[in-house]
C-alpha cells in the first residue's frame, strides 16, 4: 500500500490518477490532496478518498473547503506554501505533481528535500530550474518518475539499459489540431479550435501548448535534464496517431519503441505502481485499429515555439525559466482572447531577447527571473490587446 499525495488533483492528470487510485483501493491510498480553485472538485474528492490533508492555494475558497469537510477529520490549509508543508507530508510515500505552471517548482524541492518518490506530471519544474532539481535529487537520492507519455515511454525503453549507450532520443509529437496548416492560415484561429485536440484529452493550457508545439519544446527541456542529454541527442518527429509515444536509439544502431493507446491513465500508473508492472483493465491496443503509422519533421518555421524552446536550452542559465514564464502568460491571453495564436511566439521571442541573462542562476535568480518575464509578457499583451 502506497501512501500518495497529488498535488493537482482536480486538473486532468489528478483525476486521472484518482480513476487509478479507485480501481486499485488494495494498492493505493490517497494522504494528500491539492487544488487552486476548484473547490467544489477538492471536496467531492476529500469525501470520497478520506485523504489525512487537503490543500487549497486560493484563499478566497479556503472557508468553504474548511467548512465543509470540518468533523471529517481531514486537515485543510490554504496558500502556495502549504503545497511545499503538503509535498513533504510525513506519511506519504509518493508526491504525484500534477500542478500546471511553475508553482510546482518549490513543492517538488520541498518533495525531494523530504527524499519522497516523485511522480512528476509537472513539466516546467525541469524547464525552469532542470540543473538545480536534477542535482538535488542526486543529492537526496530521489528517484524523478516521468508521467509525460513522451517521458514515460524514454524511461521504460532504458529499464535494463546503460544511460552511455544512448545515441539518441526521438520526442513523438501529434502535431496538434494545426498539422499542416501554414501561418495565413493561424492568422485567425480560435481558441476553440485550438482546444480541439486530435488525440489526447488534457488540460486547456497544456491543450494550447500542443497546438503551438511548445509542449514538444517544453518536453525536449525536460528530457535534457530526466537524462542528461546533449542537445543533438534530442529530436522530435511528427506522429499524429499518438501510438508510438517515443523511441530511443543506442549506440550499436538499434532502436526501442513504446507503443500504446493514446490514454494518460497507462503512464501514471507506471510511475504509480513503479518498480513493478501491474494488471489493469485499460484498454489494450489493437494493430488493425491502425493500418498505418506516419511520421513527418516538425514545421518549425510555422510553429516557431519549438524553434525557440531548442534556442533557450543551448543558451541554458535561465533561458528556459524565461521561455516557460513568458509562455504561461500568452497561453493565457490566448484563451481570454486578448491576442492572436501567432503573437504567442513574438512575446515569448521578444522577452527571450529582452529579459537579463544569467549564465548560473540559483534558486532566488530562478524566481526572480519567472517573476520579471510575467510582468514584461503581461505589458507586451496589453501593447498588442490594444493595437487589436
Amino acid at each position: 500500500m502506497k501512501n500518495i499525495a497529488i498535488l493537482g488533483s482536480t486538473g486532468s492528470v489528478g483525476t486521472q490518477a484518482l480513476e487509478v487510485i479507485r480501481a486499485n483501493p488494495d494498492l493505493y491510498n490517497v494522504t494528500v490532496l491539492s487544488a487552486h480553485s476548484n473547490a467544489d472538485l477538492l471536496i467531492a474528492q476529500a469525501l470520497e478518498f478520506k485523504p489525512e490533508l487537503v490543500v487549497i492555494t486560493s484563499d478566497a475558497k479556503y472557508a468553504a473547503v474548511k467548512n465543509t469537510l470540518a468533523g471529517h477529520g481531514i486537515a485543510v490549509h490554504t496558500g502556495e506554501d502549504a503545497l511545499s508543508m503538503a509535498a513533504a507530508y510525513e506519511s506519504v510515500d509518493l508526491v504525484l505533481t500534477a500542478i500546471v505552471g511553475s508553482v510546482g517548482l518549490r513543492p517538488t524541492i520541498a518533495a525531494i528535500r523530504a527524499r519522497k518518490s516523485i511522480a512528476l506530471a509537472n513539466k516546467e519544474t525541469l524547464v525552469v530550474a532542470g540543473e538545480l532539481i536534477t542535482r538535488l535529487a542526486a543529492e537526496y537520492g530521489v528517484e524523478i518518475l516521468p508521467v509525460d507519455s513522451e517521458h514515460s515511454a524514454i524511461y521504460q525503453c532504458l529499464v535494463g539499459e546503460k544511460l552511455d549507450s544512448i545515441e539518441k532520443i526521438y520526442i513523438t509529437a501529434s502535431g496538434g489540431p494545426f498539422r499542416g496548416r501554414d501561418r495565413s492560415d493561424l492568422l485567425k484561429v480560435t481558441k476553440e479550435q485550438a482546444l480541439k485536440h486530435p488525440n489526447w484529452v488534457m488540460g486547456a493550457k497544456i491543450t494550447i501548448d500542443s497546438a503551438s508545439l511548445m509542449n514538444k519544446g517544453l518536453e525536449v527541456i525536460e528530457a535534457r535534464w530526466l537524462f542528461n542529454l546533449r542537445l543533438d541527442q534530442i529530436d522530435v518527429i511528427v506522429h499524429p496517431q499518438s501510438v508510438i509515444h517515443s523511441l530511443v536509439q543506442f549506440n550499436d544502431g538499434s532502436i526501442k519503441a513504446q507503443l500504446g493507446v493514446p490514454d494518460m491513465k497507462l503512464p501514471i500508473h507506471y510511475a504509480m505502481a513503479y518498480p513493478d508492472r501491474i494488471e489493469t483493465q485499460f484498454p489494450r491496443f489493437n494493430f488493425m485499429d491502425y493500418p498505418e503509422l506516419t511520421f513527418y519533421k516538425p514545421d518549425m518555421e510555422t510553429f516557431r515555439n519549438l524553434g525557440l524552446a531548442y534556442t533557450a536550452l543551448k543558451k541554458g542559465g535561465n533561458m528556459p525559466c524565461i521561455i516557460n514564464a513568458a509562455n504561461e502568460i500568452v497561453v493565457d491571453a490566448f484563451l481570454h482572447d486578448q491576442i492572436g495564436f501567432l503573437e504567442m511566439s513574438d512575446v515569448i521571442e521578444q522577452c527571450m531577447s529582452d529579459l537579463e541573462f544569467i549564465q548560473q542562476p540559483d534558486l532566488n535568480n530562478y524566481l526572480e527571473t519567472d517573476r520579471l518575464t510575467r510582468i514584461f509578457a503581461r505589458e507586451l499583451v496589453s501593447k498588442k490587446h490594444l493595437a487589436i
